[in-house]
């Protein structure tokens, strides 16, 4: 299990680093971010960080595999606290890619919301206020 944190960290390191970065031409998103509609659920990302979304799929598939193998513990019902201590696990990789998400949120569809006058600015601000605090529960 050290391994895999320390396999993460690195990852979440790389990660870190800005790369290029693709901006949405999802004719949708163009729509709705001339109408300032382009804010909340529905929404298409103003920009996606190339690495970041590599990055947190392959986290994600870590997780899933991780998952099924509680789901194993569970089946040969294992000690109940190595079981609860692989959720732990699970639940602190979970946090790692919505941090990454939340980074690509700022770098891209917040910043440019929070440039735009007026009620897409005012509903990101929201956002961002309602994301961080779920971030940090």
């Amino acid at each position: 299990m050290a391994t895999d944190k320390a396999k993460s960290n690195g990852a979440r390191r790389k990660s870190g680093v800005p790369a290029s970065t693709a901006t949405c031409t999802c004719e949708k998103n163009k729509q709705s971010s001339e109408t300032g509609e382009g804010v909340g659920p529905g929404a298409h990302a103003a920009g996606v960080d190339r690495a970041l979304k590599t990055a947190n799929l392959k986290h994600l598939k870590r997780i899933e595999g991780q998952v099924r193998g509680i789901a194993a513990m569970i089946e040969e019902d294992r000690y109940c606290a190595d079981i609860i201590q692989q959720c732990a696990a699970v639940q602190e990789s979970l946090r790692s890619v919505a941090r990454n998400l939340y980074r690509n949120h700022l770098r891209h569809c917040a910043l440019r919301s929070l440039h735009n006058p007026g009620t897409e600015r005012d509903r990101m601000v929201e956002e961002l206020l309602d994301l961080a605090s779920r971030l940090t529960r």
